[in-house]
């Protein structure tokens, strides 16, 4: 049996079964209308009378209770502020000018030593003085990221020479800082290659006492050789400290003199050829600065 559709239906036939619907429907619309009306001004169940301020408003954009904790606070985003670090850039560009000057002697506690010294440098000529102040430089940058104070010893061009090992220490004692580094690289042998950290030893005599700060800056020191290790991927030395990266010294002006958590660190061999590659990178010194960073920030974070 064949089918036909609606489309074969006689066009008299669907005008007069369609008539009353659509009366209907006319009808129908304006209570439709007027319902949802009264729908929206009355509020919907559960609501506040108000559908714009629902809108304005969606559910997922509310806060709850709890969000609060999801926010960093100002001490997570800044877990240094409050402290305060002395670095010191070891040497001095200009010391090499002022070699009279350099060579006064100051009191150590346990002797007297020159003010300072030249440092080293490569084979090919870049300094000790200016690796340091490099180094200085980044990390500083680093520290101040994360909301520590951090002074200088000596800052570009100023001073001109020196400071001498006792000021570099006095500058710590009198900013009261709760860690002190002093940046150095190595002048050593070809073949003596690595970095290693210079803590202080327990001196009693004349004006040194390292007595209260031999436990905090052993603590401070063994956080750097790790951290500093680690960022860099250089090896503790081969010729200095047994391997451990470590090394306590009572002949240092800057150590002895020292009232606050202090440490040195020799960041490698300049007068090896490949430390010398190391410390003339600009990536390389941005790793050993980030390695000192995360070592204070270790440090104080305990």
């Amino acid at each position: 049996m064949s089918y036909t559709g609606p489309e074969f239906d006689p066009p008299q036939q669907r005008r007069s079964r369609r008539a009353p619907m659509t009366v209907a429907l006319a009808a129908l619309v304006p209570g439709a209308l007027l319902g949802w009306v009264v729908f929206e001004g009355v509020g919907k169940p559960g609501g506040n009378g108000g559908g714009d301020a629902d809108a304005a408003t969606p559910r997922s954009a509310s806060v709850s209770p709890g969000d609060d904790a999801k926010v960093p606070s100002p001490s997570a985003a800044l877990p240094l502020k409050g402290k305060v670090v002395v670095i010191d850039p070891g040497h001095n560009p200009g010391n090499f000018q002022h070699t009279s000057e350099i060579n006064q002697k100051v009191d150590i506690g346990t002797n007297w030593k020159e003010c300072d010294t030249t440092g080293t440098a490569t084979n090919a000529g870049y300094s000790e003085a200016r690796f340091t102040l490099d180094v200085a430089h980044r990390l500083r940058t680093l520290l101040e990221e994360q909301g520590a104070t951090v002074k200088l010893t000596r800052d570009g061009d100023q001073p001109v020479w020196g400071p001498c090992v006792d000021q570099r220490a006095k500058i710590g004692n009198d900013a009261h800082a709760d860690a002190a580094i002093s940046i150095h690289a190595d002048g050593a042998p070809e073949g003596d290659r690595g970095f290693h950290v210079i803590l202080p030893a327990s001196v009693h005599s004349g004006s040194a006492d390292t007595r209260p700060i031999v436990g905090p800056s052993r603590t401070l020191g063994e956080h750097i050789e790790s951290d500093f290790a680690k960022a860099t991927g250089s090896s503790p030395s081969n010729y200095v400290g047994n391997g451990t990266g470590l090394d306590v010294r009572k002949d240092l002006g800057g150590l002895n003199l020292s009232t606050v958590p202090k440490v040195f660190i020799e960041c490698g061999n300049m007068r090896d050829s490949k430390d010398a590659a190391l410390v003339t990178s600009g990536a390389w010194r941005q790793k050993a600065a980030q390695g000192i960073s995360d070592g204070i920030a270790d440090f104080l974070g305990k």
